[in-house]
């Protein structure tokens, strides 16, 4: 792909760059909190965030440039069965509604900041809480490597960096610019910092996405040329496979693949730990409602980005990588400024999220691993100080992750943690509406979710490699394909239910819950509701 760099494009995209790194150090003075050195504060933005500012987040979070990356990468390289992630954003938000207020209201109430404070105050159990920290940080370290490679794949296409240059320090060069600069004002601003950038970054890739819906199916003859190219090139054999290359439409014997991956992707959306972080930055439970209403806006986005993987095989493009191909179509369809704006766009995109995930991670190895085992009396502002830190740490994980490997070695983590991840949720969301799961039969139940899981996406093989080759897998009793996410999710159900009704039987210890039924209805406006510190933290000096 790199035929030279493209200036028009590059400085274009430099200027954005430029613009949204000022606003990340302003960020530290917007909204300034009274006191910085907590949690609250730097991983949590003060939980002040109203409406359009949690909108603006949650959209930066989870519509990530890997998003508009991999979206229609998928639809040039199989065609409709890619649309799963339609579907499934659709379904997250109903779903959404029925717990994340609730889960807003405990952990306000309680001054819990992850997901594992919750469960361990929930269930009264360390080692839970532990297992759910863990998996949260094995299911984002390869999520923040893919904003990596959504990354590259804009600066190879315009000729800078990622490409066969023969210095391998010249070629990374501008990946290592970008994440420093990520990496310095994530630290000094915290979650701040992409809340304010999250407007730039939103408003940028509606404008590249309205402007591509219209703009491009003009100059391709319109979308019934598109089409039928887009069949045309389906229908031919895929020398790999001796199969079509893909469908207009799913075929009926990848309908079950295509109905779980869209439910078991639904329901593993917000056990992500940054989906949580962005959530618990709002000031109210109403916020969260009002924001399960107006997010499937981003699910119409999706729709329309996802065209663009016909588009490109309308247009001709031709790329070993499939993520190169919607970079590739911008290149090709746009003038050089609007490119460089539409580059910028996922550029801001990686950003945004990565920002998110690594102070998501860090708030779980703080809270769930450093004061939970290693320093019990750690005070709030050594927890911010460890948490900035892990912060750093893991960006430069996710860097060298993505600059000595394959990125099939990325993905293929990346679709293991939707797999991992979708195993916390029993513990979560269950115990959000009910105490009756035991504790260890949950743990029992989380583990032989992982290890199904895992062992299962082993052996999935593919046209290019023995392991790790996809996510879908033939389900037990059933027969047919489906996602492997789901299917060990309902062998952790099993077990967790199996298990509690025994371990009750002998009436096995249970831990105690520090929550009250009124505290998952709670507000921050009603009398008498104030955050409290877990006890370790009460008392402790600023």
């Amino acid at each position: 792909m790199n035929n030279g760099v493209h200036g028009v494009e590059l400085g274009v995209f430099v200027f954005f760059f430029l613009l949204v790194t000022v606003m990340g150090f302003v960020a530290a003075r917007w909204r300034k909190a009274d006191n910085a050195h907590s949690l609250d504060e730097w991983g949590l933005g003060g939980r002040s965030f109203g409406t359009w500012i949690t909108w603006f987040l949650l959209g930066g979070d989870l519509y990530t440039a890997y998003t508009f990356v991999a979206v229609p990468a998928a639809i040039y390289a199989a065609g409709a069965a890619g649309f799963f992630a339609v579907p499934y954003t659709i379904l997250v938000y109903p779903l959404i509604f029925t717990f994340l207020p609730r889960l807003w209201s405990v952990s306000h109430k309680h001054g819990y900041v992850t997901t594992s404070d919750f469960v361990r105050g929930r269930f009264g159990s360390k080692g839970l809480s532990l297992a759910v920290a863990l998996t949260g940080l094995l299911a984002t370290m390869p999520y923040i490597a893919l904003q990596l490679v959504g990354i590259q794949a804009v600066l190879d296409v315009m000729g800078v960096g990622g490409g066969a240059a023969s210095n391998v320090f010249v070629k990374d060069l501008p990946l290592l610019i970008a994440f420093g600069v990520l990496a310095a004002y994530t630290y000094s601003s915290g979650l701040r910092a992409p809340a304010l950038i999250a407007f730039v970054k939103d408003a940028l890739i509606y404008i590249v996405i309205a402007v591509a819906i219209i703009y491009i199916p003009i100059k391709l003859g319109g979308f019934d040329q598109i089409f039928a190219k887009a069949g045309d090139a389906f229908a031919q054999t895929n020398p790999a496979t001796g199969k079509p290359r893909g469908a207009l439409a799913p075929p009926e014997a990848g309908q079950w693949t295509y109905a779980t991956l869209a439910l078991g992707s639904a329901l593993a959306l917000f056990m992500y730990p940054h989906s949580i972080t962005a959530t618990l930055s709002s000031r109210s439970r109403d916020v969260i409602r009002r924001n399960t209403t107006i997010l499937p806006l981003y699910s119409l986005m999706l729709g329309l980005l996802a065209l663009l993987g016909f588009m490109a095989i309308a247009a001709g493009v031709k790329v070993q990588n499939g993520q190169l191909a919607i970079p590739a179509l911008f290149d090709q369809m746009f003038p050089d400024w609007f490119a460089g704006v539409a580059f910028a766009a996922i550029g801001i995109g990686a950003l945004v999220p990565a920002a998110i995930m690594s102070i998501a991670a860090a708030n779980l190895f703080t809270r769930n691993i450093y004061k939970d085992f290693v320093k019990p009396d750690a005070t709030p502002a050594q927890e911010t100080k460890v948490s900035k830190l892990v912060s750093l740490l893991v960006k430069v994980g996710a860097l060298v992750f993505v600059l000595t490997m394959d990125k099939t070695v990325a993905i293929n983590f990346q679709l293991l943690g939707g797999i991992w991840i979708l195993q916390t949720f029993p513990a979560l969301v269950g115990g959000l509406f009910t105490r009756w799961f035991h504790r260890w039969a949950l743990l029992a139940g989380w583990a032989v979710g992982m290890v199904y899981g895992t062992l299962a996406a082993y052996g999935v093989a593919s046209p290019t490699q023995k392991h790790f080759g996809g996510s879908a897998a033939e389900i037990p009793g059933i027969g047919d394909m489906g996602y492997i996410g789901l299917t060990a999710f309902v062998l952790n159900v099993v077990v967790t239910v199996v298990l509690t009704l025994v371990l009750k039987a002998v009436k096995a210890p249970e831990g105690v819950d520090e929550t009250r039924p009124e505290d998952y209805t709670a507000d921050a406006g009603d009398p008498g509701v104030e955050v409290e510190l877990p006890p370790a933290t009460a008392g402790a000096s600023h």
